[in-house]
């Protein structure tokens, strides 16, 4: 509006028309001049396009157009609609757009003046659009609004042009119950019954509801039980009024037929399009408050919230609230506001209002998604004062109303925080400088937090840990070092951090130093490490760097060491090593070098020391000097010593030189090298100043010993080394002082194996040359961490050829001269096979073949290894299960190698007779092996019919550390014609044993003793036990005096000892089977209880041998009861279970309590058994003694017996005593010490088993049953009538003589044991001496 004065009236017409080319409306054709006259007063665009839509034809499409037309005079507006309706459609586009069609125009929206106001209505057909009711003032008194429809008329001019729009249908989901029955042919839609309700139902429908506005149809869409309810839906264009709605449904009810029976209260509508149903926030995150909004132009609260999922009303409490309002008295708002979301509201939620009979339902589904935070990974920041951002950022962009940072440690660095609006990221920058983060807090770790929070209250934190690392500072000391060859010295490096990755030294070259050259330790406070070198070289003159790593900051420190040339003294070589030098006579002395520098050189003869003269010959510098024996005493041995001295004043001595200075009279052998000798003398000289050819390159290494033999010098040994061979020795041995042995030790075994193959002659015919192999072989072995197959075939190829069959010659030379060269060389390939890194490579040469695998993570499959020898008939097979290797670290490797050659080098065991007779494997494992490891093993049986096979290993401690054969954790499992199966504990060199004297497990003397052992069991047990019935039946009987009971107290635990420990030795026969492991606790158990049982046997035995013997020494000495029991039972049990209880917790801890193979003590690696075998020796040896001094004193004269009759007696009463004693005193576990020899005779055997495994039988026969008390016992107690009356008679005789003084020979001949003449004759026995009933209490023991 231009002007108050002037009154504005707008209306909208649409425009639709289809073109093929652009839009070029004239509307001067169509309206009358005066609308563009008052376009232009308003200065608008008469023309403002609204929306296009495209239709499905491609060659033509409709337009939709909204033109906006304004003027002041009100009374323009009817002739314009007039003059529209009048218009016949489609209008032909004009001359210049011919592809120009208009379809239809019509009126839309008129907006007319009112008072103060605009007020804005639809025409007929058209309507508000819904967001424009809701938030625009109505017009209520405008008396054109449409029934039902309180948004009709808005007040003021929409903004942007949202006019009103074109209606749509409106569908009316209707249902109505008929109380009738229902019958299933209404499911059917095409039964004659469905179509006739449908035709019936659908007329009377259509007469209802033709009243309501915009009635368009009515359809009946089906039946379902209930009696019968019917729905059916009715399209409008407009919603109808509850009141014009129920006056609808009574003439439904009027026109339908009376036997349809209509409920006039059952009908029930719904509308499907009035409700906008909103959710706010559109993106919900977990954690967020979310509003779900209901809106309908429906007068009503009555407003209800189902979540669809769990079939739920919704109710307000404390997670939800629902608010429900009217907005303008004419919309109805319900919200749902639910605080804190979750996961578990998602889903579908329906609102729905009810209004009388109508409900205006609609659904939307909720969808939760949690806060996806993108990080920074754990990132390092070093202290050195430069920027480090960290950043976070959201998968779904939103506008986060604020992205917070927080941190937790131990040290505080705070830093800038910064958001990126457009990409919903954040960034934090860290500054640190040394001292926000000193050196000690190196390495500390700092929680970073990223908190990013929503517009609606929802929060995602995600953590970045952020390590903290300190710049280290090195210190190195001494200041200066300045040493000589042959000289120790060491840097130390010290760093402030204690946190590091990596502590190492480099050269100057960058190459890495071999860490055995240093150590590293790690601090609360710092971190050091040590450079040591125990014999410098000249190759370790130069810078070397102290390189400390943490994460990827490095840090170096350099230190200079200056090693000045001197000679090491095993690199001093003399002549003569040791000669005879006769008096008065004179003769050179020499040290030589294989370099010439410059050196003082002198030379020591006792206190004196002469100069040197020196002497060059070739690469060879000898210093010489003229030794004159004038000087010294005559006969005298002189040690001769030169001195060689450096720029730097420190020197070195040389081996000595022995001179024996003789009388020349005694003198037989002269040689002009060799010098002079006595006969029988034994000289040594090096083979380099012998007159033999050698290399111009490098001299000759080794020694030659001659013996003066007559008067000639005859050589007693060649240790000569050829110059190829003695040259790579020397650099083997300066290699262990490298600071850099790996980088020259594949090149140095390629070279070991070129000159094995070119010296193969001098091996075959020099063990000196063998040897310095096997020396170099020894030091390159402890020289790499890892090898490859290249190098180890250049290991194996030089062990083929010194194992070869034409070198078994120069190793029986070797073993004649006690080396240790065979345990050298098979602890040189073990060393070598345990850092071999090579995946299943397979190495095969005549006399040695190697296999590997490695162990890949997962589950790996067993190990199994096959070699052949065809030249030397030999095979063998190794296997280890993969559930065994499972316990190995992932990228293991398991390597074997196989030697058919070796098992007639290595030596012989301790005896002397058992011998390897099949191939040595050996099987080595990468990585150290921290649980029981299992290794079976097949060989081939190259001695079917010889002797019992034994599985043994190449254990290195034994003799002294040069190693012999040991059969500990190995085990015999399977034994056939053609081959032995082994199973080992642990892994290393195997093979198998054959034992001449050992008996074949299915010998007839090994089947002989085991049934002569159970079947002895089985009766020992029965006889014990029966001893024990017949000691409770007769006990009363028998201890009638303390020396009786004593003696039956002692019989009856030597019983139950022994009862027990046969049990148990039963129970762990059973345990134990040769072809399975032992079950571990059940073992133990066995074990502990025979040894402590049988030793209660033998310490009950010695028990009763010190009683017999304190009865016949200490006849006037008397004990009580109680301290001889008490004595007796400390003895008996104490004893053993005090040696029991030491011996398991001494060696059970380390698992060598028992043997491997069986439940018994343990032998091979703590000697466990000693604490059986000694007891039970001591306590036989002492028995033995007693039963001596028991023999000894029957065979003493008694007064008043005559000679031949004492002697018959004598002879008697011996022999019965050795009966009793020998199984109660145990003396027959004597015979098993013959049976400990190797070679003893199987008689020994078979009388050792008979005697032990009968000892119950024994004991019942000669320690119970035969005792004459005992027998009288049984007598009385199971005796008739008649018996009772003789039992009276011998009571009445008993009372008047003493305890022994019966009229029998053996009565007599049992009281002159112990000293006494004749016999006693005491009234009552109230008149007998302590020393008569000490004296004949020993009988008492023995009877």
């Amino acid at each position: 509006m231009k002007s108050p004065r002037r009154t504005t009236l707008y209306f909208v017409i649409i425009v639709i028309y289809s073109s093929q080319a652009t839009l070029s409306l004239n509307l001067e054709s169509i309206v009358y001049h005066s609308l563009l006259h008052e376009h232009e007063l308003m200065e608008e665009d008469p023309v403002r396009p609204k929306r296009a839509v495209a239709v499905s034809n491609p060659a033509a499409q409709e337009f939709t157009v909204d033109v906006e037309i304004s003027f002041e005079n009100a009374s323009f507006l009817e002739p314009v609609k007039a003059y529209l309706n009048n218009l016949s459609f489609p209008i032909q586009g004009n001359d210049t757009d011919l592809a120009t069609d208009i379809l239809s125009i019509e009126v839309s929206t008129v907006c007319r003046p009112n008072g103060n106001e605009i007020w804005c209505s639809c025409e007929t057909g058209y309507e508000w659009p819904q967001e424009r009711c809701l938030h625009n003032l109505t017009c209520q008194g405008h008396n054109g609004s449409s029934a039902g429809r309180h948004c009709h008329c808005l007040k003021g001019l929409p903004p942007k042009g949202h006019f009103c729009q074109l209606q749509g249908d409106v569908i009316l989901r209707m249902s109505v119950r008929l109380n009738v029955g229902f019958q299933e042919d209404l499911r059917n839609s095409s039964s004659a019954l469905y179509k006739s309700y449908k035709t019936d139902l659908e007329t009377a429908f259509w007469k209802g509801y033709s009243i309501l506005p915009g009635f368009k149809l009515v359809t009946v869409t089906g039946f379902r039980p209930g009696s019968v309810v019917v729905t059916y839906e009715i399209t409008t264009t407009t919603t109808a009024s509850p009141a014009l709605m129920h006056k609808a449904n009574e003439k439904v009810t009027q026109n339908l037929n009376q036997t349809y029976k209509v409920d006039n209260n059952s009908f029930q509508g719904t509308y499907s399009n009035e409700t906008k149903f909103s959710i706010t926030p559109e993106i919900i995150f977990e954690g967020d408050t979310v509003t779900l909004m209901c809106e309908n132009e429906v007068f009503s609260t009555n407003v209800s919230w189902m979540h669809v999922e769990t079939g739920l009303d919704i109710q307000n409490s404390t997670e939800v609230s629902i608010y429900t309002s009217m907005l303008n008295n004419m919309t109805s708002v319900s919200r749902l506001i639910i605080h804190n979301i979750t996961r578990v509201y998602m889903g579908e939620y329906i609102c729905k209002l009810t209004l009388d009979i109508f409900e205006y339902a609609s659904r939307r589904k909720l969808e939760v998604i949690p806060i996806q935070i993108l990080a920074s990974e754990a990132v390092e920041v070093m202290c050195d004062n430069n920027p480090v951002s960290l950043n976070c950022c959201s998968e779904v962009n939103v506008n986060w109303s604020q992205i917070e940072w927080k941190q937790e440690g131990s040290i505080s660095i705070p830093g800038n925080a910064e958001i990126d609006t457009d990409s919903g990221c954040g960034r934090y920058t860290l500054m640190a400088n040394g001292t926000q983060c000193p050196s000690g807090s190196s390495g500390t770790t700092v929680v970073y937090t990223c908190e990013f929070i929503s517009a609606h209250g929802a929060r995602g934190r995600e953590d970045i840990e952020v390590t903290f690392i300190s710049v280290a500072k090195l210190n190195i000391t001494p200041d200066l070092i300045s040493v000589s060859e042959g000289q120790s010295f060491f840097i130390k490096c010290v760093s402030d951090m204690s946190n590091y990755d990596e502590m190492y030294w480099n050269t100057s070259a960058g190459a890495k130093i071999y860490k055995r050259f240093y150590t590293t330790r790690r601090y609360s406070d710092r971190a050091e490490s040590v450079l040591t070198v125990k014999t410098s070289t000249r190759e370790w003159n130069g810078t070397y760097h102290c390189v400390f790593r943490y994460k990827n900051l490095y840090r170096v420190m350099a230190k200079d060491v200056i090693v000045y040339p001197l000679p090491l003294e095993s690199n001093i070589m003399v002549d003569p090593v040791e000669a005879a030098i006769p008096c008065r006579s004179s003769r050179h002395i020499r040290c030589c070098i294989e370099e010439d520098s410059d050196y003082k050189v002198i030379f020591q003869v006792g206190s004196s020391s002469f100069p040197a003269v020196k002497e060059v010959d070739e690469k060879q510098v000898c210093y010489k000097h003229h030794f004159t024996a004038d000087s010294v005493s005559c006969p005298e041995n002189v040690d001769v010593f030169c001195h060689f001295t450096n720029a730097a004043n420190n020197s070195v001595q040389s081996p000595s030189m022995k001179l024996n200075l003789v009388p020349g009279e005694s003198i037989t052998c002269q040689d002009p090298i060799l010098g002079v000798g006595e006969p029988g003398k034994v000289t040594q000289k090096l083979c380099q100043f012998l007159n033999i050819t050698r290399s111009r390159e490098s001299p000759i290494g080794g020694m030659i010993t001659y013996r003066c033999v007559g008067s000639q010098w005859q050589i007693e040994r060649n240790d000569c080394i050829s110059a190829p061979i003695n040259a790579l020795l020397q650099l083997a041995k300066a290699l262990v002082k490298s600071p850099i042995q790996d980088e020259k030790l594949p090149s140095y075994l390629g070279n070991l194996s070129i000159s094995t193959k070119q010296a193969k002659l001098e091996v075959d015919l020099f063990s000196g040359t063998l040897g310095a192999i096997i020396n170099i072989l020894d030091l390159f072995s402890t020289v790499p961490t890892q090898v490859n197959s290249e190098m180890m075939t250049h290991v194996l190829s030089t062990v083929n050829i010194i194992l070869g069959k034409s070198a078994l010659n120069t190793w029986k030379m070797s073993q004649q001269q006690k080396t240790n060269y065979s345990s050298q060389l098979l602890d040189s390939v073990e060393r070598f096979s345990r850092v071999l890194r090579a995946e299943d490579s397979t190495i095969s040469q005549p006399n040695v073949q190697m296999k590997s695998m490695v162990i890949k993570p997962g589950h790996p499959q067993s190990y199994r290894q096959s070699f052949v020898f065809l030249d030397s008939d030999l095979w063998g097979n190794v296997t280890i299960n993969g559930c065994q290797l499972e316990h190995l670290q992932p990228d293991s490797f398991v390597v074997t190698v196989a030697f058919p050659t070796l098992k007639t080098i290595l030596d012989r065991d301790v005896l002397g007779e058992n011998f390897a007779n099949s191939l040595v494997m050996t099987t080595t494992v990468s990585r150290s092996i921290t649980t029981p490891f299992r290794i079976l093993m097949t060989f081939k049986n190259s001695h079917p019919l010889g002797g019992m096979p034994q599985c043994v290993f190449w254990n290195f401690n034994l003799a002294n550390h040069t190693g012999g054969w040991d059969g500990s954790g190995c085990y015999v499992k399977e034994v056939t014609e053609d081959s032995v199966s082994c199973s080992c504990e642990h892994l290393t060199s195997f093979s198998i044993l054959m034992s001449p004297d050992s008996p074949d497990p299915d010998s007839l003397l090994k089947i002989l003793l085991d049934i002569i052992s159970y079947i002895g069991l089985c009766f020992s047990i029965l006889s014990l036990a029966a001893c024990l019935v017949v000691e409770a039946v007769v006990w009363k009987a028998v201890t009638k005096n303390r020396t009786s009971t004593m003696r039956h107290i002692c019989i009856v635990n030597i019983t139950a000892s022994l009862l027990v420990a046969d049990v148990w030795f039963i129970v762990a026969a059973a345990i134990h089977d040769h072809r399975f492991p032992l079950n571990e606790t059940a073992c133990v158990a066995a074990t502990f209880f025979i040894h402590f049982f049988y030793l209660s046997v033998f310490f009950w035995m010695l028990t009763l041998g010190l009683m017999l013997f304190y009865r016949l020494v200490f006849i006037l000495h008397d004990t009580s009861k109680s301290i001889q029991r008490t004595i007796a039972f400390s003895l008996g049990y104490g004893c053993p279970l005090v040696i029991s209880v030491i011996t398991v917790g001494a060696t059970q801890p380390r698992e060598v309590y028992m043997r491997k193979n069986a439940c018994w003590l343990n032998w091979e690696d703590t000697k466990a058994l000693l604490a059986f075998v000694i007891p039970a020796l001591i306590i036989v040896v002492v028995n033995m003694t007693i039963t001596v001094v028991v023999i000894t004193k029957i065979l003493r004269p008694s007064i008043g017996d005559k000679p031949s009759k004492q002697e018959k007696s004598s002879l008697f009463q011996v022999t019965k005593s050795i009966g009793v004693l020998t199984p109660l005193l145990g003396l027959t576990w004597g015979f098993g010490l013959a049976t400990v020899f190797q070679g003893s005779n199987a008689v020994f055997h078979i009388v050792f088993t008979l005697l032990n495994a009968f000892q119950g039988l024994f004991i019942l026969l000669f320690g119970c049953l035969w005792d004459q008390k005992v027998q009288e016992a049984l007598l009385n107690k199971y005796s008739r009538s008649k018996w009772s009356s003789q039992h009276s008679k011998s009571t009445s005789i008993g009372s008047s003589t003493p305890v022994f003084s019966m009229s029998s020979p053996i009565s007599r001949r049992f009281n002159n044991l112990f000293g006494k003449t004749g016999t006693y004759n005491v009234s009552t026995p109230e008149t007998t001496s302590s020393s008569l009933e000490n004296t004949s209490s020993a009988y008492s023991l023995l009877n």
